[in-house]
């Protein structure tokens, strides 16, 4: 295992007109790492795991100009304003299923590449599933995967759960089974991946900010939404709810930077090739 560092910048921000262009748009410096790893051929068959609305696949796909991408989600609205973007936007070479990757009958052998902007972390099964995937890849194929680090080092899972649920009615962070947290140790993670047929896993420290809107208004919705933190507020009475508003609120006011709300972050670049 290599743990190398990577390049901290600074991002600019472009305003999304809908939800489903808001994750786009926090994880856009994210995504050009994703990119530059990848790597992508002219004639590589590509697999793209948790492809959202699509971007990473539409990307993917115009680098493989003789080849093509397949992006596969488990949510059917995404998968149909991904579809909905690539018949406006191209290229002809990209498709969209949807699947869950942690069972779905892949053409064995088949891809030359899998990709993954953080949507491998929720399997119930990780080996199983990453054995699954294997199977699609060709031999010699690589995985290139961003995952989250621990939830202590991502600011925007740390001080917005903490502006949401007072201390002491705050539940202890998961540590095991399906969170977004689950692949953060790389010792866990490099054994995962190795008993699912991998190989040479290595990890690069990612730390850029996320971006949740042009101000603070914007990000309390995009917060309430992308990170479901509304869900938290359940169960809780109205005084109490709003207390919690108001903290959130707070606490975005104290991260806009007059050009965005950014929060800091960290996460795992993850390369390997297949047996």
């Amino acid at each position: 295992m290599t743990v190398v560092s990577d390049r901290r910048g600074t991002q600019t921000h472009r305003t999304r007109d809908t939800e489903l262009f808001d994750y786009d748009a926090e994880l856009r410096l994210h995504n050009e790492h994703l990119r530059a790893a990848a790597r992508v051929g002219a004639r590589d068959r590509v697999l793209d795991i948790g492809c959202g609305t699509g971007q990473t696949t539409r990307e993917a796909a115009r680098a493989a100009v003789t080849g093509s991408a397949l992006g596969v989600d488990v949510s059917e609205p995404m998968l149909e304003r991904a579809r909905r973007l690539s018949a406006d936007q191209g290229p002809p070479n990209v498709t969209y299923q949807q699947a869950d990757a942690q069972v779905h009958r892949f053409p064995p052998a088949h891809f030359d590449l899998c990709i993954s902007r953080f949507g491998t972390m929720f399997f119930a099964d990780p080996v199983a599933a990453f054995t699954n995937i294997g199977r699609a890849l060709r031999p010699e194929a690589r995985l290139v995967l961003l995952v989250w680090q621990d939830r202590d080092s991502n600011e925007w899972a740390s001080a917005i759960r903490r502006s949401l649920t007072a201390a002491e009615a705050t539940p202890p962070p998961s540590t095991s089974g399906p969170n977004a947290f689950s692949l953060a140790d790389p010792g866990t993670t490099e054994g995962i991946l190795a008993a699912a047929g991998f190989k040479d896993v290595s990890f690069t420290d990612v730390h850029e900010p996320v971006y949740y809107g042009p101000d603070t208004a914007t990000a309390f919705d995009n917060v309430l939404r992308l990170l479901k933190f509304q869900d938290l507020l359940t169960g809780l009475d109205a005084a109490t709810a709003e207390q919690a508003r108001t903290r959130l609120r707070a606490t975005l006011a104290a991260h806009d930077t007059g050009e965005g709300v950014y929060f800091d972050s960290r996460a795992w670049l993850i390369t390997a090739g297949h047996h």
